[in-house]
């Protein structure tokens, strides 16, 4: 698979400039996810060191029903090799993962909560071996930031599974008593098995775990109906577990965001960036914007068009990096780290509408 561009030649590996020519036509809403094979084979004429190095120029126009999410995601791992590696692990979340494992012992729910625009790369790689059976409900939040189709394919996956998932608001609210009454379901026949052996009933217990800043403290204090809870749109801010009582019959355990302490898929970490779910000092606010920007150009519901109208900038089809710096030009006095921000900060609001990074693999 080749495709020209101005200036660059691409054959399936590290993008010089930023598109494809070649498209799969997916017969379904749910596309697979996972990295390209195939052996990358790049000449460049006409570029400059910078955009040599972060491999990003220039965007074609992508046909709606021609677009191939494993396409996205092959080449997005491809955009990450020449990058500074995002790596993000203070020290409380080492503290916190120890006595994580020691409080899953007595519970008997535990809520995955994820961020719904990255369900994948939010979560946690040890989570399946951390909880072992015990029942799970995998909170799909910020459900308001992402589209029906991204909602529907995402239940379906699950559903296939065999996986409870639910989609939640944490921050109006929605979805919060569904999870309520599940987490009731689920954890009821705790307090059977006690009767039978002669004990008294005990509140169902249920755990919160996740990524930072997935919403999970604004949960808690969404279904408690007060702020029992410290929540602000940034990660870290909840630094240790905290049990809080939910009428008579739940108990909530709260939980710091927790993450792998080393990150090998830098495609993941990218997308944590971009959405906010990792230390903003541990990666290049402009190099993410800019593959934020690729990322958009390509995706056929937000397309470059729309990044246009929104900073009322003739861009010439340009993106990545190049469109990071006109829009410094522009708006900011050539300050590319202003300019990057207002990019991730519009993203982060919605101001590009529902917009989903991820599709669930077939």
């Amino acid at each position: 698979m080749a495709a020209q561009f101005a200036g660059a030649w691409f054959n399936g590996g590290a993008l010089v400039a930023c598109d494809l020519s070649h498209r799969g036509s997916p017969s379904s809403s749910v596309y697979a996810v996972h990295a390209s094979t195939s052996t990358p084979t790049v000449h460049v004429s006409g570029l400059s060191t910078g955009m040599r190095n972060l491999g990003l120029n220039r965007a074609l126009d992508v046909v709606p029903d021609e677009f191939d999410w494993l396409d996205l995601e092959a080449d997005l791992s491809h955009w990450t090799k020449s990058l500074r590696q995002v790596q993000w692990y203070p020290g409380h979340i080492a503290k916190t993962e120890k006595e994580l494992k020691d409080q899953l012992k007595l519970m008997d729910v535990v809520l995955d909560v994820r961020d719904a625009r990255i369900p994948l790369s939010t979560s946690h790689p040890q989570m399946d071996l951390w909880l072992g059976n015990r029942k799970r409900i995998i909170v799909l939040n910020r459900e308001d930031m992402v589209s029906t189709a991204d909602r529907n394919a995402w239940a379906n996956y699950f559903a296939r599974q065999g996986t409870k998932v639910l989609f939640s608001n944490g921050q109006f609210g929605m979805g919060t008593m569904k999870i309520s009454r599940l987490v009731k379901e689920l954890g009821g026949d705790v307090n059977i098995k006690r009767k039978s052996k002669g004990l008294l009933p005990r509140p169902v217990r249920a755990g919160i775990v996740g990524y930072p800043n997935v919403g999970k403290s604004s949960l808690i204090n969404r279904l408690l109906k007060r702020r029992m809870c410290p929540a602000a749109p940034r990660p870290g801010v909840t630094r240790e577990l905290k049990w809080v009582r939910f009428g008579k019959d739940m108990e909530f355990l709260d939980s710091p965001g927790i993450i792998p302490m080393r990150i090998n898929d830098q495609a993941a970490a990218i997308k944590l960036a971009i959405c906010d779910d990792i230390g903003e000092r541990s990666y290049d606010s402009s190099e993410v914007a800019a593959i934020l920007v690729q990322m958009l150009a390509r995706i056929p519901f937000v397309g470059i068009k729309t990044l246009q109208e929104r900073y009322k900038m003739d861009a010439n089809g340009e993106v990545g990096r190049t469109f990071v710096r006109k829009l410094a030009i522009q708006l900011f006095n050539g300050d590319d780290h202003q300019a990057a921000f207002r990019i991730l900060s519009d993203f982060r609001k919605g101001r590009f509408g529902n917009v989903a990074l991820e599709r669930p693999p077939r």
